[in-house]
């Protein structure tokens, strides 16, 4: 007898997409763009540099489609590299902020 296949998708160590909006009031977009930080590598988060240009921020993202959006599935509108910079940045923060308390939890 066959076993069947179980699909595990491993959660992020992150939780970005659940932390307080500030001066934003977010939509569905707003909390997929998050998740989606979320499921970026820490090591490719800490590649990313503001003094980049917006097109060297659409390659090294890699996900950005050819009309300059970021290709996102369940989303209500599209998500420019303005707003994915916002965004990155604010991820980045937030990682900065509680890397430290995981990293004593041993993950």
């Amino acid at each position: 007898m066959q076993q069947p296949i179980l699909n595990s998708m491993q959660q992020p160590i992150w939780n970005f997409e659940q932390e307080p909006f500030v001066n934003e009031y977010p939509d569905e977009t707003s909390y997929n763009l998050r998740a989606y930080m979320d499921r970026m590598a820490d090591e490719k988060m800490r590649q990313y540099s503001p003094s980049w240009s917006d097109e060297q921020v659409i390659a090294w993202c890699d996900d950005f489609k050819d009309d300059g959006n970021l290709m996102l599935a369940c989303c209500e509108r599209d998500v420019d590299v303005a707003e994915f910079r916002r965004v990155l940045e604010q991820a980045i923060a937030y990682r900065d902020r509680v890397r430290p308390t995981l990293a004593g939890a041993g993950k």
